[in-house]
């Protein structure tokens, strides 16, 4: 499975900074819209949530099937505490994960260095400083029956 993690806060959570064994550097990729939703449409919730599914049975055919995958996890601040919100994961397997491979993507930076230049601006208590280097991340503009089947 491939997971597409939007929020660069909560990545680098994941990857502690960049520093975590196998994960010393930190890819951002850019793929496109139409890839996104379709993702999307085609996810199922990575989890099974009363009277969004007919019941734990039919949830799990659906995420058997499905090429992708939704979680929603604590969106995370400049320390990597938890924040009162979450943040969509996106994992891609079978067809979704080809797709993102051979069509959706458009260019793939490495951010490794702005992670540890964060990283070391947030140890030094240079919280503006940190804040103002990370990257722009915008609210999805996805319509309600985007994501009408993946909200818990």
């Amino acid at each position: 499975m491939t997971w597409i993690k939007p929020s660069f806060l909560w990545m680098m959570y994941r990857s502690g900074w960049g520093t975590k064994e196998g994960q010393e550097t930190v890819l951002a990729v850019e793929i496109t819209r139409d890839g996104f939703d379709w993702a999307l449409r085609h996810a199922c919730l990575s989890h099974y949530v009363r009277g969004l599914h007919p019941d734990r049975s039919a949830w799990q055919r659906d995420l058997k099937r499905a090429p992708a995958r939704v979680q929603w996890d604590p969106e995370r601040d400049l320390h990597l505490r938890p924040l009162p919100y979450r943040s969509l994961q996106l994992g891609l397997s079978g067809e979704a994960s080809a797709r993102y491979a051979d069509e959706w993507i458009v260019s793939i930076s490495d951010v490794t260095p702005l992670a540890h230049e964060i990283h070391a601006l947030v140890g030094d208590g240079e919280l503006d400083s940190a804040t103002r280097l990370l990257p722009q991340e915008h609210g999805y503009p996805a319509g309600e029956e985007l994501l009408a089947h993946l909200s818990s």
